[in-house]
This record gives C-alpha cells, sequence and structure tokens, in this order.
C-alpha cells in the first residue's frame, strides 16, 4: 500500500440506518437474511488545500420484491489530504477507490456488523472480504 502518496486526516460514521418496520418483518427477516447483499457506493468531493471528503456507503438488503424487508445503512466519511507529488487523474482514482478503501474496510465493516447484531441479527458474517484492488481492476478493463 502506498501510504505516502495520501494521509487519513480523519473518519467517521456520517450517517446510520437501521430499518425493520415491525415484528412480523423481524421474524421474516432473522430466517432471510443470508440472502440480503451488500452494495458498496463511493463518492468523493474536493475539499481544499489538496484534501478529499470520500464518502462509502454499505446498503445490505434484499435484492429480490418481497414485502417484508429490513434495511441496513451506514455512510462512512474519510478525509484524506493528498500529496503534493499526486497529479495524474488515474493515480487519484485509484486512491479514493482502491487504496482508501482498503484502510478503511475493517472499520467499516466491524461497524456495519455491529449495527446488524444489534439489531436483531447476531449471527450475520460476510462470507468474503471486499476486495477493492480487483473491484478497481474490473472498473478499469
Amino acid at each position: 500500500m502506498t501510504k505516502e502518496k495520501f494521509e487519513i486526516l480523519g473518519n467517521y460514521i456520517k450517517d446510520l440506518s437501521s430499518e425493520t418496520p415491525d415484528i412480523e418483518t423481524f421474524l421474516y427477516v432473522r430466517d432471510r437474511i443470508s440472502k440480503y447483499q451488500l452494495d458498496i457506493d463511493i463518492s468523493s468531493k474536493a475539499i481544499k488545500n489538496k484534501m478529499i471528503e470520500i464518502n462509502t456507503k454499505f446498503k445490505f438488503e434484499e435484492k429480490e420484491k418481497v414485502k417484508k424487508k429490513s434495511y441496513f445503512e451506514i455512510i462512512y466519511s474519510t478525509i484524506v489530504k493528498i500529496n503534493e507529488q499526486v497529479k495524474d487523474k488515474k493515480e487519484l482514482e485509484k486512491i479514493i477507490l482502491c487504496d482508501v478503501q482498503t484502510e478503511i474496510y475493517p472499520k467499516l465493516e466491524e461497524a456495519l456488523l455491529n449495527v446488524l447484531k444489534v439489531s436483531g441479527y447476531p449471527n450475520i458474517k460476510f462470507e468474503k472480504k471486499v476486495n477493492f484492488e480487483e473491484l478497481y481492476s474490473q472498473r478499469m478493463n
């Protein structure tokens, strides 16, 4: 990992949502939560002085059209300062979409799993870790 290209100045949970409308939904979802899938959305915005706010959104939800479903979402905001030597747009894109994500992922995954646990779904685990290098490579091809 090329830490010298950027420095994480701070990160925090910007928004958090856990919605289960009623007990019937809870009981239904409890039996089907293994069908839920994780969606990732990354957005960024330049602040100033080579600083960027990166928002990583994890949505964990049922993809099928069912009436009873729960909804879980976390938006994790990371403030990074980009090194002066980074001039190339592609290099900057890789830092935002790959390098920073790889670094913050363990914290973000733990936060979402904790939300799921305290929302009544204690045995949830994500089957595999998100590989941001791989996702980035796929996006570029």
